[in-house]
């Protein structure tokens, strides 16, 4: 491998995964659109992530530990990053663009740092606690103004999906304790979207949201498999990135995740974004990058190590 191929690779795999991601807040709004219910998607969806990632782990000769110590981690992480903030996703999709979604995933290492502070398990920093202000000042610029966005009965909609950011956070928090993350990330995801599927599956068979795949797949079969694909193949690149090049090169990732998903909004539905969610957009990146943390060592909870659970 060349020097500067070894260089560049880093930053392709960072540009992949992030245009990945970022297509994954489309998806949602397809598979919503064609007749999909949020908590089937959910199952579906985190049953086809779980199923490579499984094979992916038997593969390497490493099998899922499942004591009970390991199954409660499944439980929690699945609650917290799969089964609630995914299927708020696809309630909200529906109603809020694609692009404005993709927005509220950098509203994660803003809560995570500052339910971390109310813990006590961060120092205060003003520069970080500004970036947090930035955040809620980014949210009230889709909010308030009357014409943010393109309709106002989005707006709960859109607070909604910022809940699962906070879901995230509270998953960052989690796994941030000791001894939360000793199978490492490929097997702990693995479990928790199998974990998150058995969740999902009464509740969407209580409220008549499941569904059986129809044969042959249509698009929504399609979307769905693609988007249980593209957190798969992403969050395994993104174990790699960390390899690499370290975790907070890797945290990078959720700017391209956000601006991606707006532009993949703006190619594959034509959306139009007034200037409210625009500013919304770079006062989010500003708030974002006062937040993320400037060294390897420098905190205890790596502020985007989330964004594989978006939709």
């Amino acid at each position: 491998m060349t020097g500067r191929f070894r260089f560049l690779l880093p930053w392709l795999a960072l540009l992949f995964m992030g245009a990945a991601w970022g297509l994954s807040f489309s998806f949602g709004r397809i598979a919503t659109g064609v007749g999909g219910q949020p908590f089937g998607i959910t199952f579906w969806q985190c049953i086809v992530c779980g199923g490579i990632l499984l094979t992916y782990t038997l593969l390497r000769g490493r099998p899922m530990p499942l004591d009970g110590r390991h199954l409660r981690i499944y439980l929690y992480v699945a609650l917290l990053g799969a089964s609630i903030p995914n299927s708020l996703y696809y309630f909200a999709a529906p109603h809020v663009d694609a692009g404005v979604l993709s927005i509220t995933v950098t509203l994660i290492p803003m809560v995570t740092y500052a339910v971390a502070l109310a813990l006590g398990s961060e120092v205060r920093s003003l520069v970080r606690v500004s970036g947090v202000i930035c955040g809620a000042i980014a949210i009230l610029m889709l909010v308030l103004p009357e014409n943010s966005l393109p309709s106002r009965d989005a707006i709960p909609w859109l607070l909604l999906a910022c809940l699962s950011a906070v879901c995230y956070a509270l998953e960052n928090i989690y796994l941030s304790r000791p001894g939360q993350q000793d199978i490492g990330p490929v097997r702990t995801a693995c479990g928790m979207n199998l974990m998150a599927a058995a969740l999902v599956l009464p509740v969407g068979l209580a409220t008549g949201q499941f569904f059986i795949p129809a044969f042959p797949f249509g698009t929504l079969e399609w979307t769905i498999i693609g988007l249980g694909m593209i957190n798969a193949v992403a969050y395994t690149t993104l174990i790699a990135v960390i390899g690499m090049a370290g975790p907070v090169f890797a945290s990078q990732t959720g700017y391209v995740v956000t601006l991606a998903g707006v532009f993949w909004g703006m190619a594959l539905f034509g959306e139009q974004h007034s200037p409210w969610v625009w500013a919304s957009l770079v006062t989010m990146m500003v708030g974002m990058s006062l937040v993320s943390p400037r060294q390897e060592k420098s905190d205890k909870v790596t502020p985007q190590s989330d964004v594989s659970s978006t939709p």
